[in-house]
């Protein structure tokens, strides 16, 4: 089970698109990626690290929009726990949601 995910936060960089962080907390996870629809559903191009907490990190360079995604943690799609805004898809569940502006 996920507990106590960190929000994603973007840090602006140079040009329009932004470099977002993701994190969510899983100590006891042994592989953490990120897919989403920035990414084509992709659940093998970005992979996290995970910090000597339990954390574990993945950084997207996104363009402004709206964008859903679903962490992959041992290979169970889990919405972000912390998320504000979660979103249904078409496959009967849901997606989290981040705006980079």
């Amino acid at each position: 089970m996920v507990k106590n995910a960190v929000t994603p936060k973007a840090k602006v960089s140079a040009s329009a698109s932004k470099a977002v962080e993701f994190r969510l907390r899983a100590p006891q996870a042994k592989r953490v990626s990120l897919a989403g629809s920035f990414n084509n559903w992709d659940a093998s191009s970005l992979t996290a690290k995970k910090d000597t907490n339990g954390i574990w990190t993945i950084k997207a360079t996104l363009n402004p929009g709206r964008y859903e995604y679903k962490f992959v943690v041992d290979g169970s799609w889990v919405t972000d726990p912390v998320c504000k805004e979660n979103i249904s898809n078409t496959v009967g569940s849901a997606n989290s949601v981040v705006v980079v502006r």
